[in-house]
């Protein structure tokens, strides 16, 4: 059996190499159009920054490695150019040598990932300081920049993870930054709960941050940015990080499905609906596993896995693809943020209704612990069932850790009523008695209840800003959270003491960060016959 894979990143490789591993007797042709394969995408960012510092270092097999070990035919540089499913042939232009030629299969396995988006700027394509950045020939062209002409300033279109990734990468070479965003929404796909968090982590590391705002056209080859008010801006480079989309035109000009926005549907098996032509990867759309809708695969992860698994079934094992969740971190200068499946946003987008969100703020590790710092998590859940459908969460220290465990429990079907018996590892210098998600369990299960009463701030009714009481009651010694001004500030360790100042009459908001405090607080009001709500900021 001859198996012709077109793409050699993530996916690809890693079908190839379990496929090879399996079945000793397969034919396996790995065409990838760029100079190498196997590539830590992920990690460019540190190489530019220096991070890491070798390039080869980001390249985890070469084709000599895998022709001795794994008997693989990897072609560089060898672009596909068409496909042919009637012949079964792939046709392949060598770039180096301006070859072409017919490549026979017997199954196809596309792994074509995506490619940059490129925004439609008068006088981007003239602009010789401009990059995007997706494989490691960008990199190299990135860098090469870097060390000849030393910029001291750029321009990051795009407030989406890589740019701000990049941001990072730029400042430690010692660059002024400045980040233009058309939209007020960074760091997607995360709420404002969390970019909130982002955002001022940003400011406190230098980083202009300009949003809402539109660059109309770019002049001086690239040195010249014009903005829609008419402002002016010269940055010695660009990059830009405006998104990626899928690259499947190949596989649209030879009669394979594609959506609307250029994904390519796959079954549970990663069947195309050609014969013999199987896809994974960011070039995908799949199914979700936790509500088992269509949705876009992403993320490398995704892809080697996806690989692998492809290679079992292919090779006759009963196996099959359970879905998409989505997860991913991203390190912004000093914090961390993580995500898995659905965020508010999306579902928003979806016009789903029938889910309730709580966010909290507990510490990282015990609070008597040196370096104690907050963690800001937002779970996501199914109104009534308590179907954990997404979570989010920024901060300093094992933010990762509690994703990771929150996709554990959506893969395993559980429930927020799950979460307070998760048995999570505890010592001082890594969680509380109590865990970050056992407590976001808590909380979640007080709402499911109606013991507790959340309302996000731009939910409040605007007459409640005139009549209602805010109620702030963090101690003495604490600095005040939120945007709300407080109309009465009782410390919840007098609350019981000073009921009677809080009216009777009135609608009370409880204004200090979602958690333990504010629930407490709640209690404390409805025990004496006021139903507070508390504000999630």
């Amino acid at each position: 059996m001859k198996y012709v894979v077109v793409g050699g990143i993530a996916g690809g490789p890693s079908f190839a190499t379990r496929l090879s591993r399996i079945d000793a007797q397969a034919e396996i042709v790995l065409l990838e159009q760029n100079s190498a394969i196997s590539v830590a995408s992920c990690a460019i960012p540190y190489y530019l920054s220096g991070v890491i510092k070798q390039r080869d270092q980001l390249i985890e097999r070469t084709p000599e490695i895998l022709k001795e070990k794994n008997n693989i035919d990897v072609r560089l540089n060898n672009q596909v150019t068409a496909i042919n499913p009637d012949d079964k042939q792939v046709m392949v232009l060598n770039q180096l040598t301006g070859e072409k030629y017919a490549e026979s299969y017997d199954r196809l396995i596309l792994a074509t990932g995506a490619r940059p988006t490129l925004p439609k700027i008068p006088g981007i394509d003239s602009a010789d300081n401009a990059f995007v950045l997706r494989s490691l020939t960008q990199a190299d062209q990135i860098k090469e920049y870097l060390d000849n002409h030393e910029p001291k300033s750029v321009i990051i279109v795009g407030a989406g993870t890589i740019g701000l990734e990049l941001a990072e990468s730029f400042k430690e070479v010692g660059m002024d930054i400045t980040i233009v965003e058309q939209s007020e929404q960074i760091a997607a796909p995360f709420d404002s709960e969390i970019t909130d968090v982002i955002k001022q982590e940003l400011s406190d590391q230098g980083v202009r941050l300009l949003l809402n705002q539109t660059i109309t056209s770019i002049e001086d080859n690239g040195h010249k940015v014009v903005y829609s008010g008419g402002s002016t801006h010269n940055p010695d480079m660009i990059f830009l990080g405006t998104g990626i989309q899928p690259n499947s035109k190949l596989a649209q000009e030879a009669g394979i499905k594609v959506t609307e926005d250029g994904h390519i549907p796959v079954d549970d098996h990663f069947k195309t609906n050609v014969e013999d032509i199987y896809a994974i990867g960011d070039v995908i759309q799949t199914t979700s596993l936790i509500d088992h809708h269509p949705i876009n695969s992403l993320l490398s992860s995704a892809a080697n896995r996806q690989g692998h698994l492809l290679a079992d079934i292919l090779n006759g094992e009963p196996f099959k693809y359970k879905g998409f969740i989505g997860t991913g971190a991203t390190k912004i200068f000093n914090l961390t943020a993580s995500f898995v499946g659905y965020t508010e946003q999306e579902l928003i987008q979806r016009g789903a209704t029938n889910y309730k969100t709580v966010f909290i703020t507990p510490y990282d590790h015990a609070y008597f612990y040196p370096d104690a710092d907050r963690v800001n998590l937002k779970l996501i859940f199914e109104n009534g069932t308590g179907k954990i459908l997404g979570g989010q969460a920024v901060g300093r220290h094992g933010v990762d850790k509690r994703i990771s465990q929150l996709s554990v429990a959506i893969t395993g079907n559980l429930s927020v009523y799950d979460l307070p018996a998760l048995e999570i590892p505890y010592s001082p210098p890594y969680s509380s008695t109590r865990d970050i998600l056992n407590i976001a369990g808590y909380v979640a299960i007080n709402q499911l209840s109606d013991r507790l009463k959340t309302i996000k701030l731009s939910d409040i009714p605007m007459e409640d800003y005139q009549n209602a009481v805010f109620l702030d009651i963090r101690e003495k010694d604490k600095k005040m959270t939120g945007t709300i001004n407080p109309t009465i500030h009782i410390p919840l360790s007098e609350l019981r003491a000073r009921i009677k100042e809080i009216p009777a009459d009135k609608q009370v908001y409880i204004t200090f960060r979602p958690g333990l405090g504010a629930y407490n607080a709640s209690r404390i009001l409805a025990g004496n016959g006021i139903n507070a709500i508390i504000i999630e900021e």
